[in-house]
């Protein structure tokens, strides 16, 4: 199934995106905040949420609001690594229940990466109350460059992994079971994932710019480096089983090495996802565009399944002849250009007008 973390999530993103609209960039969470109540009474209204998570939102209602950014930006980076794939994620959007598959485990992964991401991001601009810059980050130290100072806004990212494992592993941990064992295990990857890219930057002082002194401070890399980071992991992600006494798993295959903290893991094989079929968290590939050309998992031939495709000839404007213009401009004319758009059909069988 769908982690119920997630859903948590996908309800306050509902109740963030519903009121950020109407911030204005000058607005801070306090008033948003005030805008929808006291954070008791927002709390309660999320549906799912277990005791542990309700308490956190009352503590830290500021939180709430950088925790629906991070719904947002997961979700967006999902569906870019899936893009080109049957299963794109959207379905996750639509209330879609998930398997104990490798697109499970993937979700898990990216969505508690996208909580550290966004909970740090909102301690280094001072949004939250709870916590700042990293306060280890003072002083002096070497590098292989040499000595520097500590000076800047290091990016908190040790308070953003506590506060994501706090929140998201909440509801797992009430739970016994081989799926509670398995969402644990890769939404914890997800989080080491996103302080794997964490890079020193530094800012040189002296005379003509040398380096005679240097400041630094340590900042996340783009949220993409963690997607294509976790997408890599995706494709090598390990079927396990659960051990005899329901501590922990093994590999399904003695073949394969047993995987790492940092290593995705599932249980069930995935679902080809070619028909809509709710149980398995799959809205089917008809309809989907595909690509005519291509040999890889975005051709006709493999997202529809076999089953065919459409053809549309429409017509689009593009930007084209575009110039440089000294200085400092470029300017474009307007082009319609006529390209094919190529859809998959739907699956005539009976059985699956039944499942739908």
């Amino acid at each position: 199934v769908v982690p119920n973390s997630l859903s948590n999530l996908g309800h306050l993103f509902v109740l963030s995106s519903a009121n950020e609209c109407c911030l204005g960039s000058g607005a801070s969470p306090d008033w948003y905040m005030g805008a929808v109540g006291s954070s008791r009474v927002m709390c309660d209204n999320v549906p799912g949420l277990v005791s542990r998570q309700r308490q956190l939102c009352r503590r830290h209602p500021e939180a709430m609001l950088s925790i629906g950014r991070g719904v947002a930006a997961w979700t967006a980076e999902c569906q870019h690594q899936f893009r080109r794939h049957r299963w794109d994620c959207n379905a996750l959007e639509r209330g879609q229940r998930l398997l104990g598959s490798r697109e499970s485990a993937f979700v898990h992964a990216i969505s508690s990466a996208g909580v550290v991401f966004a909970i740090t991001r909102a301690c280094s601009q001072g949004e939250l109350k709870s916590c700042s810059c990293d306060p280890k980050k003072k002083g002096s130290a070497k590098d292989s460059k040499g000595h520097f100072d500590w000076g800047g806004c290091s990016d908190n990212i040790d308070y953003g992994i506590k506060f994501a494992r706090a929140f998201v592993d909440a509801k797992e941990r009430k739970g016994k079971d081989a799926r509670a064992l398995m969402n644990l295990h890769n939404n914890r990857a997800g989080r080491k994932a996103v302080k794997r890219f964490l890079k020193q930057e530094c800012k040189c002082h002296g005379v003509s710019g040398s380096c005679t002194l240097r400041t630094c401070w340590l900042a996340m890399a783009d949220f993409r480096r963690t997607g294509d980071y976790l997408w890599k992991k995706y494709n090598g992600a390990i079927q396990v089983v659960m051990n005899q006494d329901g501590t922990g798993f093994t590999v399904a295959n003695k073949k394969f090495k047993k995987p790492t903290k940092n290593d995705l893991v599932y249980f069930e094989s995935s679902p080809d996802y070619c028909i809509r079929d709710r149980d398995v968290g799959s809205l089917g590939t008809a309809g989907r565009v595909c690509n005519q050309t291509s040999r890889g998992m975005d051709s006709c031939e493999v997202m529809c399944c076999g089953r065919g495709y459409d053809t549309a000839r429409v017509s689009r404007v593009t930007k084209c002849e575009c110039k440089f213009h000294w200085c400092c401009a470029v300017r474009c004319q307007d082009c319609l250009e006529v390209v094919d758009i190529h859809t998959c059909k739907a699956p005539k069988s009976p059985a699956w007008m039944a499942r739908t």
